[in-house]
């Protein structure tokens, strides 16, 4: 599914260069390394939760690449370390919330481009249609990147934020991430007509279906977006159509609603492997580039364990002083019960 009308003439990207898909490969390795060690520190007690995202490096690489971190801002949900890693983010900052250190995130959102890490199902959207409708309002040129998934797109907040950002013509391009599952419910039976793709159709905006495991037409499809709305024609929604090869978190059992054929089956190709057999057919790269951008993906890897082991606790009054800019009187009598109670103040 293809609705979106060519961008003017001077305002498309030109293909890519080779560094850029050797920069695209390094950041898929980098995020794949990260993602599968994640999981392990988890197992190992060094963060308490994790929602990997194995097999969706290319769809979050590919996207989170055409963020221009000058003027667009990018809204997460609970798993788009893909995307904050594309987009430079501080790594240990970020894990700080699958650390319980610090919840959304310890980077700063302003410098950075990415909202707080959202756990609120669905609740990216709507922080992102607010900022985009404030681009328009300040006749500002930034666009708003949303994530969410096929399962989150049965949300209520889809709904009013697809509608709002219609009629209003926000800049917002709202990216679907369908990697064939809403937790253990398959696509199928989770969303009506097997495409959310199709529902924007009801909403008088464009709508792409791409092969979210192809990194470069991730990229390409999402730029286009990024045209459409930056020229002031309102928002786009792309359906990058993916597989979650692993669990929903670490605490999800994939086994109870699905084999591991049913998995190799519905996985298809590897997107790392895809781009990788991309640049060799180009001659683009070679083994040894292959090898040295795994061994720069492990470097980071321990790096960024070491810092996460390093965060210390937050100091337990910053659940009272970071609510309202101006305190209430039920706040405060909920501070002092809290100090009395735990540091016997």
């Amino acid at each position: 599914m293809d609705t979106l009308l060519p961008v003017a003439s001077g305002s498309a990207a030109g293909p890519l260069t080779a560094d850029e898909l050797r920069e695209l490969y390094s950041l898929m390795v980098a995020v794949r390394h990260l993602d599968t060690s994640a999981i392990a520190w988890q197992r190992q007690g060094i963060i308490p939760g994790y929602a990997p995202e194995l097999g969706q490096e290319a769809a979050q690489v590919g996207s989170g690449y055409a963020v221009d971190t000058t003027r667009d801002f990018a809204f997460p949900t609970y798993r788009e370390m893909g995307v904050a890693r594309t987009m430079g983010v501080d790594m240990v900052a970020y894990m700080s919330t699958h650390k319980a250190t610090w919840h959304g995130g310890l980077y700063n959102p302003m410098e950075s481009r990415l909202a707080p890490i959202q756990a609120v199902v669905a609740g990216s959207v709507l922080h992102a249609v607010g900022w985009a409708h404030g681009q328009t309002l300040d006749k500002k040129d930034g666009v708003a990147l949303t994530y969410f998934g096929d399962g989150a797109s049965s949300q209520g907040d889809v709904h009013e934020a697809m509608n709002f950002a219609a009629v209003m013509k926000a800049p917002v391009v709202f990216f679907v991430q369908n990697n064939g599952w809403a937790i253990s419910v398959p696509t199928e039976r989770q969303v009506a007509g097997g495409s959310v793709a199709a529902r924007a159709a009801g909403y008088g905006m464009p709508a792409l279906k791409i092969d979210g495991d192809d990194v470069v037409a991730v990229l390409e499809a999402t730029r286009r977006a990024f045209a459409h709305a930056r020229s002031g024609n309102g928002p786009v929604l792309i359906e990058a159509m993916t597989y979650r090869r692993g669990p929903h978190s670490t605490s999800d059992d994939p086994g109870r609603y699905r084999s591991l054929d049913e998995e190799r089956d519905g996985a298809g190709t590897d997107p790392l492997e895809r781009l990788r057999q991309r640049l060799l057919a180009d001659g683009i790269a070679d083994e040894a580039f292959f090898a040295e951008a795994l061994a720069a993906a492990k470097v980071e890897e321990e790096q960024i364990r070491t810092g996460i082991q390093a965060l210390g606790s937050r100091p337990g009054t910053e659940m009272f002083d970071l609510v309202f800019q101006e305190t209430t009187p039920a706040l405060q009598a909920q501070a002092a019960n809290w100090r009395e109670e735990s540091e016997h103040v």
